[in-house]
């Protein structure tokens, strides 16, 4: 199962393990279990700090299995084969929690820590899903961090029973303690600011300074906010670089060709470039949290600014350059919000094979609609794209496909009204046609919305002048409203949202942030 490649790499990973560790599978009779037992044979054969142990501790499954170390269960549990984007996932888990040190900003570990009820967490997964593994990975440390907390992932492809039994539409899907907790299309960050309003007393109760003052404090990570960080870490500034996650969208594309220089590649594979390019530089990073608020001296505009962090952390910096890109935009429409994760979703990739054999719709005629309308054709039994405009937008090689396809229909010059669903599921989307004003319903299981996206600007209120789409305005050098404060890339009114035009962004807002520090200072 695992190639030759595959296993000299992790023979090179495994080599400095600090501890031993027991891969404990559940014993039992389950038709995927001799494929199981070889993939971890094989796994385990890379080191002498691995081993596979085989013994009855009642787990979910004979498919299940958990890291032990020190013949303590580490809390990391896999229910499935963690192949495909999930592989990654298990190697680390594997590593951490044989010593190697874990990468989350010391605020969040703190924080983790302090949890002090018991807390399991089911992570329902797709193997074809890219998000799913960064909430695996970030729970999986949060394990390790606290022994109060355990987490399991599960490959809703081998627990159809379980996946139907709660309803699940969307992953990555999130239980704790059994009860619901997060689904859809959601991140680690998410999921801490859930921490933080179900269990407050984590974050400081007195926020605190806890870096010198900075020349320059980013605000997402996105290809313009890594940019950013690298044009200013290499003009000698102090950096701090604050991202829910690294990579931004541009972690949820994937395939990418209009990247110059480089012919074809991933979203995925683009921002672990990119990750692994700011990692040499002396950059400050703390990942999965957001700015709260941003204060701004009244007398004095050229005055160091103060953010306000989710965590209770307070960043005293000389400028910032926001960068915090864009989010899905939503229809807005009755049955939206009330049915994500249950059939209306934003990432054909990671949710359209829920929907093998089953009726679809993708709102939107641009380009990201129809390359979701071509992906969905291949795992669904009918794909019907519905456009608000008389012609589609998509670039016409697009469009030329779509229309070839014998099972994706197009349906133009109309508009939702709303996603029915019947006891929790998906039905029909409700739509009217724009020239007669006739209100028809087409039946289907799942709703994928691609109509664009909006700035993720609402934390700037009263900081900086923005347009009524929320737009960040900036000027030819991305220099804002606001003495001292920058914008870059798709959160700005720079026209063409492009990854290469947001790290042209970025890298500009840099030397901006640098010209004006030079000569303020």
């Amino acid at each position: 199962m695992l190639g030759n490649d595959i296993l000299a790499a992790l023979t090179t990973y495994t080599k400095n393990m600090a501890n031993k560790v027991s891969l404990v599978l559940q014993t039992g009779d389950h038709e995927k279990r001799a494929e199981l037992v070889e993939f971890l044979t094989q796994l385990c054969s890379v080191s002498n700090n691995l081993r596979l142990i085989e013994r009855d501790d009642n787990l979910r499954s004979p498919i299940t299995f958990y890291l032990e170390v020190d013949n303590q269960n580490s809390g990391i549990h896999f229910s499935g084969i963690p192949s495909g984007h999930e592989f990654n996932s298990l190697v680390l888990a594997i590593l951490h929690a044989s010593g190697t040190e874990l990468k989350l900003d010391s605020t969040l570990s703190n924080m983790v820590k302090k949890i002090k009820e018991p807390l399991h967490f089911e992570v329902f997964i797709s193997l074809s899903c890219h998000n799913c593994p960064d909430v695996v990975q970030s729970l999986n440390q949060f394990a390790l961090l606290n022994p109060n907390i355990s987490s399991e992932m599960i490959d809703g492809g081998l627990f159809q029973t379980l996946v139907s039994e709660r309803n699940i539409q969307g992953v990555p899907s999130v239980y704790l303690n059994g009860e619901l907790f997060a689904n859809g299309k959601i991140d680690t960050a998410q999921l801490v600011d859930k921490l933080i309003q179900r269990f407050p007393y984590i974050v400081e109760s007195e926020s605190t300074e806890t870096l010198p003052l900075q020349d320059i404090t980013i605000i997402g990570g996105g290809p313009a906010g890594i940019a950013s960080a690298i044009y200013g870490a290499r003009k000698g500034l102090k950096v701090t670089l604050i991202a829910d996650r690294i990579g931004g969208q541009v972690k949820d594309t994937v395939g990418i060709e209009n990247l110059i220089s480089v012919t074809k590649t991933t979203g995925a594979e683009l921002t672990g470039n990119m990750q692994a390019h700011l990692n040499d530089y002396n950059v400050t990073l703390k990942e999965f949290l957001r700015v709260d608020k941003i204060e701004k001296s009244l007398e004095n505009s050229n005055a160091p600014k103060k953010l306000h962090l989710s965590s209770g952390e307070v960043i005293e910096t000389k400028t910032i350059i926001i960068a915090t890109g864009a989010k899905w935009r939503e229809l807005g429409v009755p049955g939206e919000k009330e049915n994500i994760g249950s059939g209306v979703a934003y990432c054909p990739h990671c949710d359209g094979p829920f929907f093998k054999g089953k009726d679809v719709a993708v709102v939107g005629g641009g380009n990201s609609g129809i390359e979701a309308a071509l992906d969905l054709a291949g795992m669904v039994n009918h794909v019907t794209v519905f456009e608000f405009l008389p012609e589609l937008k998509a670039d016409q090689v697009l469009i030329d496909k779509a229309q070839a396809h014998n099972k994706i229909t197009i349906i133009k010059n109309v508009a939702t009204k709303e996603v029915v669903a019947n006891n929790g599921k998906v039905t029909a989307l409700a739509y009217e046609d724009r020239l007669s004003g006739e209100v028809k319903q087409q039946q289907l299981s799942g709703v994928f919305v691609q109509i664009g996206l909006l700035p993720n600007s609402d934390f700037l209120n009263g900081v900086v002048e923005r347009t009524q789409y929320g737009e960040v305005i900036i000027d030819e050098k991305c220099q804002t409203t606001e003495s001292g404060i920058f914008a870059a890339g798709d959160v700005t009114t720079v026209p063409y949202k492009q990854i290469v035009v947001a790290m042209g962004e970025g890298a500009k807002a840099a030397l901006s942030a640098f010209d004006y520090i030079i000569r303020e200072s």
